[in-house]
């Protein structure tokens, strides 16, 4: 396999743009192909069947692109189609989700005890952050908030306002949430609200950002296959199943230029 192909990154919206452009400040020479499965999102209130059938359509659609590694941009997808997607796949290229970095970060910081978690319904319910992380250190406490109106505010442009901080008070006051002294943002589209989570903390407690993690991730595997691509500038392609108006304003946030969107049906 050629360390020349594209990584195929994949979320509900634009949720992993902020994975995407960890991977791209970390990896500058890599192509990146992104979709963002806006005709379906969230992904939070969807049913696992229904999740695991558009990770499996979205995945077929990425290797057809002949991308050398999958990013799962997406806690929801990462928790529920996960193993489904490894098994479709097989040994072809590499599948990576945003959970298990994220527990092998926590799980060394021997200073965190007390973690909280944030994410959607789906996420939240299946429970995975708190096996995984008391798997990995036994003893640890784990308090979990589902947090299903954060995604749908997000991708509707609603953060850094009135209205985004009078919803985020209102989740992080939760009495399920008290005495931690660190939060998982479980879902990639809450890095775009960190700073009003970190206001609401007053940095008593620690953010974990999963984006940042995840592209480390990502580069210390290409790294192990002899996949990394160390030369040239790569031009990124960004698909939508849906296309709006805010998804192209969050490709020019984070990428500093404004992107053309190719809107893609691969449900027919």
């Amino acid at each position: 396999m050629s360390a020349k192909l594209p990584i195929g990154i994949f979320d509900s919206g634009i949720g992993g743009l902020t994975v995407a452009s960890a991977i791209h400040k970390v990896l500058p020479h890599e192509e990146l192909v992104y979709f963002g499965d806006t005709a379906h999102l969230p992904y939070g209130d969807k049913s696992p069947e229904a999740i695991k059938y558009f990770s499996l359509k979205i995945a077929q659609f990425l290797l057809d692109k002949q991308c050398k590694m999958i990013v799962i941009a997406c806690n929801t997808a990462s928790s529920l189609a996960y193993h489904d997607l490894v098994e479709f796949i097989g040994d072809k290229i590499p599948v990576l989700n945003v959970i298990d970095p994220i527990v092998d970060f926590v799980a060394a910081e021997k200073q965190l005890k007390h973690v909280g978690v944030i994410g959607t319904k789906a996420t939240i319910n299946s429970d995975l952050y708190a096996k995984k992380l008391q798997l990995a250190r036994p003893g640890i406490e784990v308090k979990s908030l589902a947090t299903p109106l954060l995604a749908p505010m997000i991708e509707e442009g609603f953060f850094s306002n009135t209205i985004s901080k009078t919803v985020i008070n209102s989740y992080l006051s939760s009495q399920k949430l008290k005495n931690i002294d660190s939060l998982i943002l479980a879902c990639t589209h809450y890095p775009l609200i960190q700073a009003e989570i970190e206001e609401f903390y007053h940095e008593k407690v620690t953010i974990i950002n999963s984006a940042a993690i995840v592209a480390q991730s990502v580069h210390k595997k290409l790294t192990e296959l002899h996949l990394l691509n160390k030369f040239g500038a790569k031009k990124h392609q960004f698909f939508v199943s849906d296309y709006t108006s805010s998804f192209e304003k969050s490709t020019k946030l984070f990428f500093g230029e404004k992107i053309h969107l190719k809107l893609k049906n691969i449900w027919s």
